[in-house]
């Protein structure tokens, strides 16, 4: 049986080979597809991000 379809957006990028070689051999370590950890990758990039932010603008708003 096929996996249900994903509600998704395609995403095609070039990086380097070395990352997408350490890519490769995490997800077959993992037992994980490169879509889930990539997905999974991104959203602690944008979770850290979006906390550094809140900080920058508490810090910013404590200075008026």
């Amino acid at each position: 049986m096929a996996r249900p379809k994903k509600n998704g957006t395609y995403l095609n990028v070039c990086i380097e080979t070395s990352i997408y070689e350490r890519l490769e051999e995490m997800c077959d370590e993992a037992g994980q597809t490169k879509t889930v950890a990539v997905e999974r990758a991104l959203k602690k990039y944008f979770d850290e991000y979006d906390a550094k932010q809140k900080i920058m603008k508490e810090l910013t708003a404590r200075k008026y």
